[in-house]
């Protein structure tokens, strides 16, 4: 496993891992979460290989404003054209506890397990969030598994080897191996 000192940014770093954690484990599928689509250019520069399936999962819309969708809308068609599917979709951990949570306070089952796999990253609890919401959509198989990354704000600083399961069964998805992350949850 790599450390990174610090949380944010290291997109090019974790793409070499993950390509030849992938190589060398024979693991097809990597799901990409992006935001806006900065690491969805990185996906694109990728392009699509016979041995290699991106998946690139978008915040939902409305995750910030009410029906504003913050990534953007040139980078999704260059990602549809290159045959690469983009799941803007609820988040796993979200959905109706962050409602709950907002009208009435306290906190709720699916934001305790978000806070949980935040003890190892931000990058990490995302990661399997991601991996989870990609099998909801069918978008990666079942209990096989999947290289999926997150990251710290912008970009990516951790990924993971993960078996996802759909999420009714989600305390059945394992991850396998943290193939790198920040060693600390704050910039220096």
């Amino acid at each position: 496993m790599i450390l990174f000192d610090f949380p944010g940014d290291h997109t090019d770093e974790v793409l070499e891992i993950i390509l030849n954690a992938a190589k060398e484990k024979n693991i097809e599928y990597i799901v990409f979460p992006s935001t806006t689509g900065d690491t969805a250019k990185k996906v694109l520069e990728l392009g699509v290989k016979e041995d290699i399936k991106p998946i690139v999962v978008t915040h939902h819309i409305g995750f910030n404003a009410d029906g504003v969708d913050e990534f953007t809308p040139e980078i999704r068609e260059k990602l549809r054209e290159a045959n690469i599917p983009v799941l803007t979709a609820t988040h796993l951990f979200a959905g109706l506890d962050r409602s709950f949570r907002k009208q009435f306070g306290g906190i709720y089952p699916a934001e305790i397990v978000a806070m949980t796999l935040r003890m190892f990253s931000e990058g990490i609890k995302v990661a399997v969030e991601i991996a989870v919401m990609a099998a909801d959509a069918g978008l990666v198989p079942v209990r096989i598994p999947v290289i999926s990354t997150g990251g710290t704000g912008r970009n990516i600083d951790s990924a993971a080897i993960i078996k996802p399961t759909n999420s009714p069964n989600f305390f059945s998805t394992r991850v396998l191996e943290i193939l790198c992350m920040p060693k600390s949850i704050e910039k220096e």
